[in-house]
């Protein structure tokens, strides 16, 4: 029975894996460390870019998933969890698309803040292509998945935990400080670690969104390398960067859910 699912992963994944690993050791047809030198050499500061890029966004999606969570779980309003699902059905493409108009220096979102006087239209600032449009989009693309994780985490911990809390005064956050959130721990890493591996991966909004001028995340480095200068090598070294960290994330997720108690 487990034959099939294991097959395709072999082949959609595995077989990709070798297949990338050996094209980053070719140049010129030969064995040899040259692409990964070119890495460390041209695109260290991307990498760190990614990093960065990458980890704040997983900060706040977590941080805001949490506090929301705990506020429809205590609370219970439906509304808010429906709105905060919708970006869960919105292709990245089309996120890149409405933060790009949303956040352009003559965008909607400077154009409403010249009304009332807070931007000049004549020299307005321009969020969209740099580090913080890229981080605003990762956020709302994310939050959803982070919603919809932390929340069935939280709804799993049981009701005479917060009744005790609300009985000894405790207010709405101090029941998600001191209750919900360290019962859930587990979970929050599991969301976390799909979280960043999807955020390293993106490549549609940050090319949208991202600055023509360097430091790029890495899956535009490889859409570059492939499309504009058609070197293989060096992209499939890039893409063997992505997946060790990729690996060492999905590592830490293995040894947290073959910890927890059965």
């Amino acid at each position: 029975m487990a034959a099939p699912p294991l097959a395709i992963v072999v082949w959609l994944f595995f077989v990709p894996f070798l297949s990338s690993a050996h094209l980053s050791f070719l140049r010129d047809g030969q064995w040899s460390l040259q692409n990964y030198a070119l890495v460390w050499r041209l695109y260290k500061i991307d990498v760190l870019y990614t990093l960065g890029i990458s980890l704040l966004s997983l900060a706040l999606v977590i941080g805001i998933a949490a506090l929301v969570c705990g506020y429809i779980r205590i609370v219970g309003h439906r509304a808010v969890e429906f709105l905060f699902k919708v970006p869960l059905f919105v292709p990245f493409v089309v996120v890149g698309h409405g933060m790009r108009v949303l956040l352009a220096p003559r965008g909607t979102l400077n154009s409403a803040l010249a009304q009332v006087g807070v931007v000049d239209l004549s020299d307005p600032p321009s969020i969209a292509f740099s580090w913080i449009g890229i981080v605003i989009s990762l956020v709302w693309k994310n939050l959803a998945l982070a919603v919809l994780l932390v929340l069935g985490a939280y709804r799993a911990v049981d009701e005479p935990f917060l009744e005790a809390a609300r009985n000894m005064g405790a207010s709405t956050f101090r029941q998600i400080r001191d209750i919900l959130l360290p019962m859930s721990a587990p979970s929050l890493v599991v969301a976390s670690a799909f979280m960043f591996t999807s955020m390293l991966a993106s490549f549609s909004i940050p090319l949208m969104i991202g600055g023509g001028e360097p430091p790029h995340m890495l899956m535009v480095d490889v859409y570059y390398r492939i499309n504009y200068q058609d070197d293989l090598g060096t992209a499939n070294a890039l893409g063997m960067v992505s997946y060790l960290f990729a690996m060492g994330v999905a590592g830490y997720y293995l040894r947290t859910i073959t910890a927890r108690p059965l």
